[in-house]
C-alpha cells in the first residue's frame, strides 16, 4: 500500500494561511473592542496574573 503523495508546498502554504487567518482573527478582536472594553479586558488580566502568582509555592529566584 502506497501513501498518498502530498504537495509540500501546498501544505506549507495552506499551513502559512491558517496562521495568517488565526492572528488576523486575533487582531480583529483585539482591535475591534472600545476602549473601556479594552481597559476591562486589561485589568481582567492583571488580576488573574496576581491570582496565579499568590498561588506559587516559592517566589522565583532574581
Amino acid at each position: 500500500m502506497t501513501a498518498k503523495v502530498v504537495n509540500l508546498r501546498r501544505a506549507r502554504k495552506a499551513k502559512d494561511r491558517a496562521a495568517k487567518a488565526r492572528e488576523a482573527d486575533a487582531n480583529a478582536a483585539r482591535h475591534g473592542l472600545t476602549k473601556a472594553e479594552r481597559a476591562g479586558l486589561e485589568a481582567q488580566a492583571g488580576r488573574l496574573a496576581r491570582a496565579l502568582d499568590g498561588h506559587r509555592r516559592e517566589t522565583p529566584d532574581d
